[in-house]
C-alpha cells in the first residue's frame, strides 16, 4: 500500500523581507554600509543580542570578528556594554529587534546612554508591523517610547538607499541614535528620485496639488505607489519623506502643509506617539490650523498572522491606503 506525506503547512509570519515579488532589492544594506564605514573608521564596533543573522549585523561580524561583540540574549547588558565602549572613544552599533531594544532595555537606553549623551547607535529590526509574530515581536510603540528620551535621535529609513546613506551620518553624529532598520532583501526605491539622506531633514520626493503624504519608513514606498495610482485619475499627490522623526524637520513640514491640499500622515507605527503626533504637535505649536489625517496602526495589540493579511486588516497596505484617500477626496 502506498503512502503519501502531507505537505507541511508554512507561514510567512516571520519573513525576512517586506519587499514584494519582483521588486528591486539590495541584500543586507545595513551590514554592508557598516562594514564599509568601519574600514575607514577604526572606532566603529558592532554588538548583537544573539540576533546578528537577523539584523544583518552578520556581514560586519564575519568580516571583522575582532570588532564584534556577541552579548547573548541580554539586551540590557548589551546597552550597558555599548555605553562603556562609547565612553572609551569607540562608536558602537548595537543591534537587536525593536521590541527588545526598547521594552527590555529602556532604562539602560535612558540613563546609561542618553543622559550622558554618548555616541551609541541602536539599529533595530522588525519595526512596527514587519513581522506577523504578534505583540511579543511587533514594535508598534517604539517611536513613542524613544521620542520621550531627551537628546535621542530617531531615524526611520525607507529603503536600502536610505539605510546605506544614513550609516556614515550616524557615525558622525554626536549623541545617541535609534534607527528602525529593514533587513534581508530590502527594497530599493529612492534611487529613482533626486534624493540624498540628510540626518534631521525631510525631502519632497514628488509634488502634487491635491494631496500631501507625509511619511517615513516603509510607508514612504507605499505613499509613492499610491501617488502613482492616483495620478492615473488626475489626482496630484505629493510625498514628503521624513526619515528623521526626531528631531522633526518642522520648517519643511510646515512649508508643505501650507498649500491647500488634504494632508495624510503615513507611518508604520501606532497612531499614538509617532510621526502623526509629531506633525500635529508641530502645527499646534506654530499656530497652524490644518486638518491632518493619520494612516497608521491602531492603538491596540495587533494579531499574529501573515503580513499581507495583517497590512490589509489594519489599513496600511497600498490598496487600503488608496481606498482611504479616495474616500476622503
Amino acid at each position: 500500500m502506498s503512502t503519501t506525506t502531507a505537505k507541511r503547512l508554512t507561514s510567512d509570519a516571520m519573513i525576512a523581507s517586506i519587499a514584494d515579488d519582483g521588486a528591486r532589492t539590495a541584500q543586507a544594506p545595513l551590514g554592508h554600509a557598516l562594514l564599509a564605514a568601519a574600514r575607514e573608521d577604526p572606532r566603529i564596533v558592532g554588538l548583537s543580542a544573539d540576533l546578528a543573522k537577523y539584523t544583518d549585523m552578520h556581514v560586519f561580524r564575519d568580516a571583522m570578528p575582532d570588532r564584534f561583540y556577541q552579548m547573548g540574549m541580554a539586551e540590557q547588558v548589551m546597552m550597558g556594554t555599548a555605553a562603556g565602549l562609547a565612553q572609551e572613544g569607540f562608536v558602537p552599533f548595537a543591534s537587536t529587534y525593536s521590541v527588545f531594544a526598547t521594552r527590555r532595555a529602556y532604562d539602560f537606553l535612558c540613563l546609561d546612554i542618553a543622559e550622558p549623551r554618548l555616541n551609541v547607535n541602536i539599529v533595530a529590526a522588525l519595526p512596527g508591523l514587519t513581522t506577523g509574530y504578534g505583540p511579543s515581536h511587533q514594535a508598534t510603540e517604539d517611536v513613542a517610547l524613544l521620542r520621550g528620551i531627551p537628546g535621542m535621535t530617531v531615524v526611520d529609513p525607507c529603503d536600502s538607499v536610505d539605510i546605506a546613506q544614513a550609516v556614515p551620518q550616524l557615525v558622525a553624529h554626536e549623541g545617541p541614535t535609534y534607527t528602525r532598520i529593514l533587513r534581508g532583501a530590502v527594497p530599493t526605491v529612492l534611487d529613482e528620485y533626486d534624493y540624498e539622506f540628510r540626518l534631521g531633514r525631510a525631502a519632497l520626493l514628488r509634488g502634487g496639488s491635491d494631496v500631501l503624504f507625509i511619511s517615513s519608513g516603509l510607508m514612504t514606498e507605499r505613499a509613492l505607489r499610491v501617488a502613482a495610482a492616483l495620478e492615473k485619475d488626475r489626482i496630484g499627490a505629493a510625498v514628503l519623506h521624513t526619515p528623521t522623526i526626531k528631531p522633526l524637520d518642522v520648517d519643511t513640514v510646515l512649508a508643505e502643509v501650507a498649500a491647500d491640499r488634504k494632508v495624510f500622515v503615513l507611518e508604520n507605527h501606532s497612531v499614538v506617539g509617532g510621526l502623526f503626533e509629531s506633525v500635529a504637535s508641530a502645527l499646534v505649536q506654530r499656530g497652524v490650523t490644518r486638518q491632518v489625517t493619520p494612516i497608521g496602526l491602531p492603538d491596540e495589540f495587533l494579531d499574529a498572522g501573515a503580513l499581507p493579511t495583517l497590512h490589509d486588516r489594519y489599513g496600511v497596505s497600498v490598496r487600503r491606503i488608496g481606498e482611504r484617500v479616495r474616500a476622503a477626496l
